[in-house]
């Protein structure tokens, strides 16, 4: 059974379950001074205790989609992704293989004329020789003939770390949120490219090209807007183009769209932090190279680089957020360029987590609808 099961979780609440009134029943027969009832009563309590809290997990990863599976969350997903050739003659139709797709959850239309479409892909990188998954929402006008000749424009949109795509799809409902407001006329229909910004994993690169490693920049400044531009209609101009992300996701939607601003015209980060850590899960991002490091640092790159033509949104809240303070130093700083443009969305009360990113979902959809164009 998967990680992300429901048959997992319903296991582990039923054995956890099970030893607490368990050890509420055994407890008066453990109750003697000898080293078989000490051991009985410690043995109980800690399975009781490790059931508990495995059904938490579990819980928690299905409503935040830390970890797609077993071996996502023990750290052996490391190998690398492989082009499939699905075509009949044995080409490979460029960088970009739609391997399914799917209905838009929770949109009721039985065609994709009007519901739109999920279609799961891999993607591989022809100059950083990354490959990754992703999801890519085609809204219900890119099927509709009075459209066939049209180009839409495209937004990136990116998870938090370790993250999975699927929950862009599933728990923070993009594609549901993004055919609702375009069918209520409040934004422009767009194309959105869905997957998690982890793209070596278990490795968190934080987008960055590492030196002797991942590249993982070049892979979200060139390789995936020329894999989607050679399989969908989208639009080639710089303005057609916008990056969205949450937590870790955000940082690199910001950073990519402030070092590229003439590949992404826009970026929303929501509940971004402004410069790449250092930690286990990144390891040694910069390998001394001084540049490299000031250029991940998006307050240093405001101070001392010209400002990049490009527009940004930041979220945070007053109270359940650590960005904060940072955030609004970074829109003063963003500000005083005079060049880059910056807006936000400030809740008065919200955590690092999707029902948070959920209530500014729509408003940055918007948002980022109105500083795209289609051509």
């Amino acid at each position: 059974m998967s990680l992300t099961s429901n048959k997992v979780l319903v296991l582990a609440m039923v054995v956890a379950a099970v030893l607490f009134f368990g050890t509420v029943w055994l407890w008066p027969r453990l109750a003697r001074q000898n080293w078989r009832t000490v051991s009985g009563r410690v043995g109980l309590m800690l399975a009781t205790q490790v059931a508990i809290f495995a059904s938490v997990g579990l819980a928690a990863n299905q409503a935040f989609g830390f970890y797609a599976s077993w071996a996502d969350l023990l750290g052996k997903e490391t190998d690398p992704g492989i082009v499939v050739d699905h075509s009949a003659h044995g080409s490979t139709g460029g960088p970009l293989q739609v391997v399914s797709t799917s209905d838009v959850p929770g949109v009721r239309a039985a065609r994709p004329e009007t519901g739109g479409q999920i279609q799961k892909v891999d993607i591989v990188g022809r100059t950083s020789h990354i490959a990754t998954p992703a999801f890519v929402y085609l809204p219900p006008e890119y099927f509709q003939p009075q459209y066939r000749t049209r180009t839409f424009p495209a937004a990136v949109v990116l998870t938090g770390y370790p993250g999975t795509a699927q929950a862009l799809v599933s728990k923070l409902n993009y594609p549901r949120t993004a055919q609702q407001l375009a069918k209520d006329g409040r934004m422009q229909p767009m194309i959105l490219v869905m997957l998690r910004p982890t793209v070596a994993p278990p490795r968190d690169t934080e987008c960055v090209d590492v030196p002797g490693g991942p590249q993982a920049e070049t892979f979200f400044a060139k390789d995936l807007p020329e894999a989607v531009l050679a399989h969908y209609r989208v639009g080639k101009r710089p303005g057609s183009w916008g990056v969205i992300g949450d937590s870790t996701g955000g940082y690199c939607a910001l950073k990519l769209a402030m070092h590229h601003p003439k590949v992404y015209a826009a970026a929303a980060g929501l509940s971004a932090y402004y410069k790449a850590p250092i930690d286990p899960t990144t390891g040694d991002l910069f390998h001394g190279d001084e540049k490299l490091r000031n250029r991940a640092d998006l307050g240093w790159l405001l101070e001392h680089e010209p400002a990049p033509d490009t527009s940004l949104l930041v979220t945070s809240s007053k109270v359940g957020e650590h960005n904060y303070k940072d955030t609004l130093e970074f829109v003063k700083d963003v500000q005083a360029t005079g060049v880059t443009r910056i807006s936000s969305i400030i809740l008065d009360s919200g955590g690092h987590n999707f029902n948070t990113w959920r209530r500014e979902i729509p408003a940055t959809l918007q948002w980022m609808s109105g500083r795209l164009t289609d051509h």
